[in-house]
């Protein structure tokens, strides 16, 4: 027995040292031209399912509102920037040629939403796929925009061409601009900074101040969003002024009619001095910018959105400017029920209340 374990360990070494030295010979063919040989693309796809099957079981809960169309509209437009040059669109559109030249080929996510699960595809969108191309979310903190990108994965099956095109170019032109920079922005927000719904902020009157600060922090990473720090990486400061001083010139749409609570107004004009909650409007009121020119104008804006943002600073997942700090303090204060009260009160007032 002895002197067969000594073979074995001699066998295991040599297959050790055969394996270094086949490696070091570059005999191996790791060209992207070479493919896969079919045996391999079948272990590696397997090895990948069963991983993904495992540890979507470590994925949150899938939010009751995944499937609205805020969510869906989100993620179409982050996916024509990002992901469609590797994974094409909807069924039954062309595979992009880029694709078909690399080893593993990406595949087409059409119909991805009927084969994996929620947590599955939420699992793939934000930690990728190693050794693929496939990256993991930017963002790591914003759970907020994988789910919505899973959303959109949902939803592709059932889409045709004219659909995918409305909520993921949010009326541009596919075809180049002669302002390639706003353009890309305005499939979201819209050329007049009001958007799409709720899906997004409304930009149009907007702090410029506030706006370039906003900017500048996605450009730094220091304002989490796998979204917004994909769309300005590359831009110089010069665009980022541009595009602030642009939407903050557009003309500030009026506040719908809605039912305001007396709670909004409450925390909005007096603050909850009991729990250490100032007054909003002393940052964000009327007038205000003159106090701090990059303090966000609430008034008018999207509801669901400045909802939104106070989720997000009670996560610690907002980040921003040099006084993110000053509202992650405030809304940990804020329970769920006085942050829809708020942010419904600021959605119906205009910028002279």
């Amino acid at each position: 027995m002895r002197i067969r374990w000594h073979l074995l360990a001699m066998g295991f070494v040599g297959v050790l040292i055969g394996g270094a030295l086949f490696a070091w010979s570059g005999v191996f063919n790791v060209a992207a031209s070479s493919g896969h040989w079919r045996i391999t693309e079948l272990v590696l796809h397997g090895v990948m399912q069963s991983s993904i099957r495992t540890y979507s079981l470590l994925s949150p809960d899938v939010p009751a509102a995944l499937d609205s169309s805020a969510n869906i509209r989100r993620g179409a437009g982050h996916y024509e920037t990002s992901c469609r040059f590797c994974h094409g669109t909807v069924s039954g559109t062309s595979q992009p040629i880029l694709a078909g030249h690399m080893t593993p080929q990406p595949p087409s996510l059409a119909h991805s939403g009927e084969e994996f699960s929620p947590a599955e595809l939420f699992r793939i969108v934000k930690h990728g796929i190693i050794y693929t191309g496939m990256p993991a979310w930017i963002a790591q903190a914003r759970d907020d925009e994988v789910w919505s990108m899973v959303a959109f994965l949902r939803a592709m099956p059932k889409m045709d061409s004219a659909t995918y095109n409305d909520l993921a170019m949010g009326g541009e032109k596919p075809e180049p601009s002669s302002d390639r920079v706003l353009s890309n922005c305005a499939r979201c927000h819209d050329r007049d900074g009001i958007g799409h719904g709720d899906a997004f902020p409304i930009l149009a009157g907007q702090s410029e101040a506030y706006l370039l600060e906003s900017l500048r922090a996605f450009a730094a990473g220091t304002r989490h969003s796998g979204t917004m720090q994909f769309a300005v990486n590359g831009l110089d400061d010069g665009e980022l002024q541009r595009l602030a001083a642009y939407y903050a010139a557009r003309p500030k749409p009026h506040a719908g009619q809605m039912d305001v609570s007396a709670r909004g107004r409450e925390i909005a004009t007096s603050g909850l001095p009991e729990k250490g909650v100032p007054a909003c409007n002393s940052c964000h009121g009327a007038g205000a910018g003159a106090k701090n020119p990059t303090y966000p104008r609430l008034a008018g804006e999207n509801a669901a959105y400045i909802a939104g943002q106070l989720r997000l600073f009670q996560q610690g997942a907002r980040g921003g400017t040099a006084y993110a700090h000053i509202m992650a303090r405030v809304a940990d204060r804020l329970p769920q029920e006085d942050i829809e009260a708020v942010a419904a009160y600021y959605a119906a007032t205009t910028a002279k209340e």
